[in-house]
């Protein structure tokens, strides 16, 4: 799989493991190769991104679907590289490391920088565009660092948040039947930032502001309604230094008048008139690259469907659709009486003799 090794093989599980399975697979894993358990180590950090990154798509059923389907090519006509760092993944499955770390984690990862949250955008593209592949600008209101405070949301002196104790995170223990558990969440009088100062008068404290952005988007071909397509670094900025989340933007594909799509095919309706239906002949045909001949065959029925070889979809990986074109016949609906007595006499030596 273009070199990469195969993400079952990096969790161990067989390739129809249960979603529990690969859950458990991953805490394992995770536990052994945590950088906290390794410092220094660059190799298990490495293994660390890899069975995250393999946990991401294999616990994704979207995702592993596409993986499965059409491997690394499919993850990544759907925007999905993996993670860039280790705060990253901490940010992604914190609920993971909480539960397997306890309140220890929140502790050490209190006031370290936190990833911006990744930001998806529904957008809509031309059929063309998705059949094609293009590259187009667009503009998309985004939200950005606040340049007045750079994004911490406040002014003036900042000082440790009183209630948690700069950690951003405050624990309670409840009871529940004969004992007790904690419950670890984000503190309420510093918002999880561990910090408390004067609110930013110019974005009220939430360090946000709003900017319009023009993009360049590179539309791969053959791309499907519903898949998402990433852009890195530009979803909402991180806090305390760190990166932006990234954009997601999740494709809707515009209808098209004349063609429809089945997976790489491309399904159109052509006029046939009835002369040509009876004895055979050449019409053109609008492709979705352009006008092609189509040979119709002698004696050929109505609504029957003729394949155009590779006139489809093709994709950057190599496949190639089918163009399919279902055959309406047309019948004059107006005979002079020459045609008439023509069609008449033709009629008697066909079928009356």
């Amino acid at each position: 799989m273009n070199g990469k090794p195969d993400y079952y093989e990096i969790l161990g599980v067989p390739r129809n493991a249960t979603k529990e399975e690969i859950h458990k697979a991953y805490r394992r894993l995770a536990l052994k190769y945590h950088p906290d358990k390794n410092p220094g180590n660059k190799e298990a950090e490495e293994k660390f991104k890899q069975i995250s990154e393999a946990y991401e798509v294999l616990s994704d059923p979207e995702k592993r679907k596409i993986y499965d389907s059409r491997g690394f090519d499919g993850l990544h006509d759907i925007g999905f590289e993996g993670f860039r760092s280790n705060e990253e993944i901490f940010e992604h499955f914190g609920d993971i490391f909480s539960d397997i770390f306890g309140e220890q984690f929140w502790q050490r990862r209190g006031n370290q920088p936190v990833q911006g949250r990744d930001i998806v955008v529904e957008v809509n593209i031309p059929f063309l565009d998705a059949a094609l592949g293009a590259q187009r600008q667009m503009s998309i209101q985004l939200p950005t660092a606040c340049p007045n405070c750079n994004g911490t949301g406040t002014s003036g002196p900042i000082n440790t948040c009183p209630t948690c104790g700069g950690s951003g995170k405050v624990t309670q223990k409840q009871r529940k039947f004969a004992g007790f558990f904690t419950l670890s969440s984000a503190c309420q009088t510093c918002r999880g930032t561990g910090r408390l100062g004067a609110p930013c008068s110019a974005c009220r404290g939430t360090g946000r502001t709003e900017t319009i952005k023009t993009i360049n988007l590179r539309i791969p071909p053959g791309i499907e309604n519903g898949a998402k397509l990433r852009l890195k670094g530009l979803g909402e900025p991180g806090e305390r230094g760190a990166p932006a989340g990234d954009l997601y933007l999740l494709i809707r594909i515009e209808p098209h008048p004349d063609f429809k799509r089945d997976n790489l095919n491309i399904i159109s309706t052509v006029e046939v008139p009835f002369t040509i239906a009876a004895l055979g002949g050449e019409i053109s045909v609008n492709t979705i690259h352009g006008v092609a001949k189509l040979k119709i065959p002698a004696g050929i029925n109505p609504n029957q469907t003729l394949r155009m070889r590779s006139q489809g979809i093709r994709t950057n990986d190599g496949r190639t659709g089918d163009h399919l074109v279902k055959v309406n016949i047309i019948v004059p609906q107006s005979l002079t009486p020459e045609q008439r007595q023509t069609l008449e006499k033709l009629h008697k030596e066909l079928y009356e003799h």
